[in-house]
């Protein structure tokens, strides 16, 4: 008997703890929203999420944030100086809202080895993770990987294709697991 009313004792308290979720009326999860910040960007609110739960603000084609590639010149990695006003918004974006991380895809276009190129997308994506990271982004925030040729934004077979598959993207995504990766 005893046997039996332990695991049955287990089971109710297991059951008595366990809640149903709250439905959220405004159709995100809540967000912490703070006045006052100094760096110039807007920490995220619970309004204004597209279909992805991403800030607005991150994917509004008037908004710079919204600009997510970074182009380099070939077999190069250095982060050109018409980017680097990209790079620090984006930077700004992740210290006022910490609950964000990007993901930093480095590309490169078709010529080359693959190794080589694998090499090269890693370099690219990882200096713009030290320029984020200088810019004051913290480092659990921001990951870099290569795709090498494997993604090219553009399959033509030309410099002016090449010239749109040397690039890293920025992709985000919130703690709540929502975003693009």
């Amino acid at each position: 008997m005893k046997k039996l009313l332990i695991p049955a004792l287990i089971s109710a308290l297991i059951l008595g703890c366990s809640s149903t979720p709250i439905p959220d009326d405004n159709g995100g999860a809540p967000v912490e929203s703070r006045s006052g910040s100094s760096t110039g960007v807007t920490p995220v609110t619970a309004g204004g999420m597209d279909a992805n739960g991403l800030p607005r603000e991150l994917t509004d084609p008037k908004s710079k944030l919204a600009q997510r590639s970074i182009y380099f010149d070939l077999d190069k990695y250095e982060v050109k100086d018409e980017y680097k006003d990209l790079v620090a918004s984006h930077a700004k974006y992740l210290v006022a809202n910490k609950g964000y991380k990007v993901l930093l895809q480095g590309n490169t276009d078709e010529r080359g080895s693959r190794e080589y190129n694998l090499s090269l997308g890693q370099k690219r994506a990882d200096a713009v993770k030290r320029s984020l990271t200088l810019l004051g982004a913290r480092e659990d925030q921001v990951e870099s990987v290569s795709l090498g040729e494997e993604k090219p934004k553009n399959a033509g077979h030309d410099e002016s294709a090449w010239s749109e598959n040397r690039r890293a993207d920025i992709l985000y995504k919130a703690a709540d697991g929502r975003g693009e990766f």
